[in-house]
């Protein structure tokens, strides 16, 4: 097992352990790769059309993070309420997941966080 830190790890107290063999209990890797094929989507779509996406705009006017917690709100509220299936609520979570990752990068930027 190795270990993996950087400067900012460190300064934030994050240590990652990183483990070749990894046996997932939960379907962490099967999800993150489902997810990351979302997100791809996502750019390829409606949302990326123009070259421009809303949430860059909202972003520059300073409203970044109430926009990016305001949608994670919302569709953790409309959770099992829209659609007619299990399939249907499942999107309402990985909607959330997505806002929760722009949330992330926004508290990064306005925290001067460097990836």
């Amino acid at each position: 097992m190795s270990h993996y830190t950087d400067e900012r790890d460190k300064e934030h107290g994050f240590v990652y352990e990183i483990d070749k063999c990894i046996e997932y209990k939960f379907r962490e890797d099967e999800l993150i790769t489902e997810f990351s094929a979302y997100i791809d989507k996502t750019y390829s779509g409606h949302y990326g059309q123009g070259g421009l996406q809303s949430a860059e705009i909202i972003v520059d006017r300073g409203h970044g993070m109430g926009f990016f917690s305001g949608n994670v709100d919302k569709y953790n509220g409309r959770y099992g309420k829209k659609g007619d299936c299990p399939a249907d609520f499942r999107k309402d979570i990985t909607k959330i997941i997505h806002y929760g990752f722009l949330m992330l990068f926004e508290h990064d930027r306005i925290h001067g966080v460097d990836s």
